[in-house]
């Protein structure tokens, strides 16, 4: 029998030249469409942080948030949504950063943590870091503290682990 991380590695497919020629892009739509393999995904997830005290998840948009939801259920954990500027009703914090063809921000409400609650960062995908890292300023800005940043898929060839460096980074496929 496969183990479970060589199911969703198996499930996930590869679309050559999308968006853009020369790129691979990495799709996950077979494992949410599954709901066996989304059951193993989500539970990945969670028990990455069996027995540490998670307060938030917090997801970036959009594919994280297809994970967070059912994770922060798991762990009984608030979801706090982490959005392009302009996305989020309340007063933001907002964090730019490189893209590989220009820039992008994120935002975060000034509410959404507690000082000092403990949250994992949640996200389909790491590839050069950047968006994760615009991630964990925000949280850090708005008093959450980053005890995991958890990733379905690392595109290992980016070295985007290497931007975050002194957290704690978990992927469950690499290529």
């Amino acid at each position: 029998m496969k183990s479970d991380i060589q199911k969703l590695q198996n499930a996930v497919r590869n679309i050559p030249d999308f968006p853009k020629p020369g790129i691979l892009f990495r799709d996950i739509t077979p494992i949410l469409n599954d709901p066996e393999l989304f059951k193993i995904a989500v539970n990945i997830f969670a028990n990455q942080h069996k027995g540490v005290k998670v307060d938030k998840i917090a997801a970036i948009e959009a594919r994280g948030f297809l994970f967070a939801g059912a994770v922060s259920y798991k762990l009984g954990a608030g979801l706090v949504p982490i959005r392009k500027k302009g996305k989020l009703p309340y007063k933001t914090f907002e964090e730019s950063y490189q893209l590989e063809y220009g820039t992008a921000e994120l935002a975060v409400h000034q509410d959404a943590f507690q000082k000092g609650e403990n949250v994992i960062l949640i996200d389909d995908l790491l590839a050069t870091g950047g968006t994760a890292l615009a991630g964990v300023h925000l949280i850090e800005r708005a008093g959450g503290k980053v005890v995991g940043i958890d990733f379905l898929i690392e595109l290992t060839e980016l070295n985007g682990r290497a931007k975050l460096s002194g957290y704690n980074v978990f992927a469950a496929i690499k290529f």
